[in-house]
């Protein structure tokens, strides 16, 4: 297939796009190389995919109107995946309108030059923090997401209702994928995983938000490759007749989903800096502070419907994805 895939130079980007040029699908990536993290690591990851004579890379921004409707009208995807986003928590508490403009404006690009030029599937990015302030444990795609936290949580969920309306009114086959705190090699600088690791290693405090009592469902980047080709084959179709009214929000008339894809199991924060300092072979020094604004406490995957959709849910073991990581640090950074 030929396969539009946005953000390609990022964490999962990278990732997504090795796994299907190896299968023998064709990749135009674009990105914008921003500057919100470290532009040489978005290069590298970008050096290990120019080699290969399927990929081609265009720069540009989503939110750039014209270039975007003149790619899609110019290349006639197959399928789409968005990827492309500014990302973080704590970044959209200093600056809300970068988010407008990628997250807001470059979807709505993405949905016109889906429905414009027939795209026959559009996977996109949600994320696990759309879930809020709720406690019900496990998060299922049942639950109602209606309270955001943070304004990156509140742009995640307005794609969600951006692309339930273009797969309503146009018949776009949409997937929307809530991501769980992904992490492993060639991950992104502003995550703990990294700023723990690094800071450990030069013998720098790190920073223990909520007073380590805090629990994230860590979900390990080849499970979350593994479920976006295998979701990116299956083409959304409507769980409910017209006849059927809406039992919950997972249900709908339109070809539209969403899933969850976590690994259904979370780790306290003090666990997972124990398995860094294992890996390290070194103790951090931990800095306790409160709780963060826009963060929340606890977050906890449901993947039924994942695996009942596409076979497949993530499992990888903490241990050894956190032994992955260290290992590609000490590599790549030479320490």
């Amino acid at each position: 297939m030929k396969i539009l895939l946005t953000g390609v130079a990022g964490f999962i980007g990278m990732g997504v796009a090795l796994r299907l040029l190896a299968r023998g699908d064709e990749i135009v990536g674009i990105d914008n190389l921003n500057d919100y993290y470290d532009v040489s690591l978005k290069k590298s990851r970008l050096d290990c995919l120019q080699p290969h004579p399927r990929f081609r890379f265009v720069r540009m921004d989503v939110a750039d109107r014209p270039g975007m409707s003149a790619l899609f009208a110019t290349e006639k995807f197959d399928r789409v995946i968005h990827l492309a986003a500014q990302a973080g928590v704590r970044y959209s508490l200093q600056n809300p309108l970068a988010y407008v403009d990628s997250n807001i404006l470059g979807f709505a690009n993405v949905l016109e030059g889906c429905r414009h030029t027939q795209v026959a599937h559009l996977v996109y990015a949600s994320s696990s923090s759309v879930y809020g302030g709720n406690t019900q444990m496990p998060f299922s795609e049942s639950d109602n997401v209606d309270h955001p936290v943070s304004f990156y949580a509140a742009t995640k969920k307005a794609n969600e209702l951006m692309a339930h309306t273009y797969s309503h009114l146009y018949g776009l086959p949409t997937t929307g994928l809530r991501f769980f705190t992904v992490y492993g090699p060639w991950g992104r600088p502003d995550m703990a995983l990294f700023l723990f690791t690094r800071a450990i290693l030069q013998g720098q405090a790190i920073d223990v938000f909520n007073h380590g009592k805090m629990q994230r469902d860590f979900t390990y980047i080849d499970d979350i490759v593994e479920g976006v080709l295998r979701v990116v084959d299956r083409v959304a179709s409507a769980s409910l007749s017209h006849e059927s009214a809406p039992a919950d929000p997972a249900s709908h008339h339109a070809p539209y989903r969403i899933f969850n894809i976590g690994n259904n199991k979370p780790v306290s924060l003090l666990d997972f800096i124990a398995c860094i300092e294992s890996a390290l072979g070194k103790k951090a020094v931990k800095n306790y502070l409160p709780m963060q604004d826009g963060d929340v406490p606890v977050t906890f995957a449901n993947t039924d419907a994942l695996s009942e959709w596409v076979g497949f849910a993530p499992s990888t073991s903490l241990e050894y994805g956190v032994g992955q990581f260290v290992q590609w640090y000490r590599d790549y950074y030479r320490v």
